[in-house]
């Protein structure tokens, strides 16, 4: 029987397992424990490793497979999608409000295909992706109304990986005008696929896919 391995917040940031020892139930779960520090968050996403835990947990350390990933060739912009982007006349930045887009995205939500509570964002996971966003490694994109920030992503590059890890939006299909920036803007980039992680019915209808994940470590590498 599988079972996780524990990690203590001063072991080595190259002390995860190999991903073939996640577990099948639940789905993708690899580890537990240490800590969000940028040298393990790092060597995390470079070996198809993410944190998703919510509060009062643990750190929980996933790799999922299959993985659900966006090529930007392939994402889905539909009619009406296209219609209420030209309409809106939104603006699109980036790495501009990087802390404001972490806090929306914990902020929780409803009524938003696909969203998520937001109640996983703790405290903790803010202040390292914002040490992350310092090094250069995480990025965020903002969308604005005039000077309101009304939707956004962020994420973390690894090579030509992006992987998203949430999005928020105020007004309707702001987080898709967002996302939909990125899939443009991601051959210029040398960003090659969009991870995606875990799979909803939103992202789908947006052009998302399981890929094995031997074949996302691939792209990693």
């Amino acid at each position: 029987m599988k079972r996780i391995r524990w990690l203590a917040p001063g072991d080595s940031p190259s002390g995860f397992p190999d991903v073939s020892d996640a577990l099948d139930d639940p789905a993708g779960l690899l580890a537990g424990g240490g800590d969000l520090s940028p040298e393990r968050l790092i060597e995390a996403y470079r070996r198809g490793i993410f944190p998703w835990y919510s509060s009062g947990q643990p750190v929980l350390w996933w790799s999922p497979d299959p993985r659900e990933v966006l090529f930007p060739a392939e994402f889905h912009v539909s009619r009406s999608l296209r219609r209420h982007l030209r309409r809106a006349s939104y603006r699109i930045t980036e790495n501009v409000a990087f802390r404001e887009v972490v806090h929306a995205c914990a902020e929780p939500r409803t009524g938003q295909p696909g969203a998520v509570t937001g109640t996983w964002i703790t405290p903790e996971m803010k202040s390292a992706y914002c040490e992350l966003r310092d090094l250069g490694v995480a990025h965020s994109i903002e969308v604005w109304s005039g000077e309101t920030l009304v939707g956004g992503l962020y994420g973390v590059r690894s090579g030509a990986v992006f992987s998203g890890e949430s999005m928020f939006s105020r007004e309707s299909n702001a987080s898709k005008a967002a996302l939909a920036w990125l899939a443009t803007v991601a051959p210029e980039r040398a960003i090659r696929l969009i991870d995606c992680q875990m799979p909803t019915a939103h992202l789908r209808s947006l052009g998302s896919r399981p890929l094995p994940r031997a074949m996302f470590l691939e792209w990693l590498k």
